[in-house]
């Protein structure tokens, strides 16, 4: 019977540890340590650790009112050039940590603090993202500039032009062009971007605010604040066809006009389900899949058995696209 009692003892106890990833050996060595040594260590005292009289002494010194402003280097040196020696200057940082009186006391520049964009678009035209990337010319420090706008829920290129420079004037152009084309309503659309030059100019913010458009930009050093142009720039430079370099601004203005017709009619875009840019951006999405889910009830009807999870699904309407989603 006490073998019996034991055995049962034993395997609740290996399930306990189990459900704590121990084993058996760690349980048993944590048994047997020695606490002695633990007591010892909390209660042994340094013997090159100074007396409290003397920690004291130090103490009274470095907060006396002729040492207060100085630092623990100061006061040593000056002490050793009038002949005496109170301790280490490494000992001093010790006795001030330990009584809580070191703090940098200089003005020191703080860093606002910038609210993450939390931005949701459930349809074109409520979201928008802007960037600009260079082109290389293969000439040094030379390049061409692509201003490329973006929808953010249909992925669809709405707007871009390529310039030999940088300018807050062409992309002041380029929003208030594209927003005609558009046909954008007061309060209906949010452009987001990063914190560039020509995106916090006064010149586009201006602009913005006479459109009625909502402005927003990423946290400085934060490129996942911007996703979606940033990965529209690698698919474009990514691809076979895109060239090294372009010596002429003409070369690459004709190389993106065929390159953007592209991405906006046939691409198919892995995070719009499959479909074009286009087809998502002019609201052609429930006629695609009207059409998908026939093509594979025909198939499921001809051969079933071929299907081992039953009648294919196609995967849920993409309702809502964020840009930092909050925690649930």
């Amino acid at each position: 019977m006490s073998v019996a009692k034991d055995r049962t003892d034993l395997g609740t106890l290996k399930d306990r540890l189990m459900a704590f990833g121990l084993n058996e050996a760690t349980y048993y060595r944590w048994l047997k340590r020695d606490t002695s040594k633990e007591r010892n260590a909390e209660t042994k005292r340094n013997a090159k650790r100074l007396t409290e009289d003397e920690e004291s002494r130090v103490l009274e010194v470095l907060t006396s009112d002729r040492f207060i402003d100085c630092s623990p280097e100061e006061v040593f040196y000056t002490l050793l050039d009038e002949g005496e020696y109170l301790c280490s200057t490494r000992t001093m940082y010790r006795v001030l940590n330990r009584h809580k009186a070191v703090k940098e006391r200089r003005n020191q520049r703080v860093h606002p603090e910038y609210k993450k964009p939390e931005l949701l678009a459930t349809g074109p035209n409520q979201l928008w993202s802007w960037d600009i990337t260079k082109i290389r010319t293969g000439k040094k420090w030379t390049y061409h500039y692509l201003y490329v706008i973006l929808d953010v829920y249909s992925r669809y290129v709405v707007g871009w032009l390529i310039a030999p420079q940088e300018n807050a004037s062409l992309a002041e152009k380029l929003i208030m062009e594209t927003c005609e084309r558009e046909g954008i309503q007061p309060d209906q659309l949010t452009i987001h971007a990063d914190r560039g030059s020509a995106m916090t100019s006064k010149t586009v913010s201006q602009l913005m605010a006479d459109l009625g458009v909502k402005r927003t930009h990423s946290r400085p050093h934060v490129s996942n604040d911007n996703p979606y142009s940033e990965a529209q720039f690698k698919t474009l430079k990514y691809h076979w066809s895109f060239p090294k370099k372009f010596p002429e601004i003409q070369d690459a203005k004709k190389f993106l006009d065929k390159w953007f017709i592209w991405y906006n009619n046939e691409h198919r875009h892995s995070g719009i389900q499959m479909m074009t840019p286009e087809c998502v951006h002019h609201g052609k999405v429930d006629s695609i899949r009207q059409k998908r889910e026939k093509t594979l009830a025909k198939a499921y009807r001809a051969k079933a058995w071929r299907f081992s999870k039953g009648k294919p699904k196609l995967p849920p309407v993409i309702k809502e696209v964020w840009i930092n989603k909050p925690a649930a």
